[in-house]
C-alpha cells in the first residue's frame, strides 16, 4: 500500500453502514468519523442479502452510503477484515473488488478519494445481463 493510500476512508453502502450487521462485527469501535456520503456514477443492485455496487454512467445514477474514517491504530486490521468479508482477491477475481474512487460527503459536496467495494467481475457480468437495480440507490430504502 502506498503512502497516499494509507488511512484512505471507506465508502460503505450496505451491511457495513452504521447499524448494519457487518458494521457491528467489523467496524464498530474502529471508527474515527462516520459521515453521510454519495458515490456518483454507480448503481446499487440487490444481492442475496447484501447489495452490489456497479459503475454506471447513466445520468443521475448514484449510491447513498457513509464515508467511514478508521482510527490509524485500527486501520490495517479493518482493511484486512473488510477485504476478507468482501472476498476481495489481489488478482481481481473475488466476489468484490476494492477500488479507489471519488466520493462526496453529503454535508460539504467536496469529493475525496475512498475505498469502495464494487461487484467483482462475475457478479458484475451477471448484474449487467440481469439487473437487480435498487432505484433509490439507498440500501436502507429498497
Amino acid at each position: 500500500m502506498s503512502g497516499s493510500e494509507e488511512g484512505l476512508p471507506f465508502f460503505v453502502y450496505g451491511t457495513l453502514r452504521s447499524g448494519g450487521r457487518n458494521h457491528t462485527v467489523h467496524l464498530a469501535g474502529r471508527c474515527a468519523d462516520i459521515r453521510p456520503a454519495v458515490l456518483d456514477g454507480a448503481a446499487l443492485h440487490e444481492g442475496p442479502g447484501f447489495p452490489y455496487a456497479v459503475l454506471d454512467a447513466t445520468p443521475g445514477r448514484r449510491i447513498v452510503g457513509e464515508l467511514i474514517t478508521v482510527r490509524p491504530s485500527a486501520y490495517d486490521g479493518a482493511l484486512a477484515a473488510l477485504d476478507h468479508l468482501e472476498e476481495c482477491r489481489a488478482d481481481g477475481t473475488g466476489l468484490y473488488v476494492r477500488r479507489r474512487l471519488a466520493v462526496r460527503a453529503a454535508a460539504d459536496d467536496e469529493p475525496q478519494d475512498a475505498w469502495v467495494y464494487l461487484a467483482g467481475p462475475a457478479a458484475e457480468a451477471r448484474l449487467r445481463e440481469r439487473p437487480a437495480l435498487i432505484g433509490s440507490g439507498d440500501w436502507t430504502d429498497r
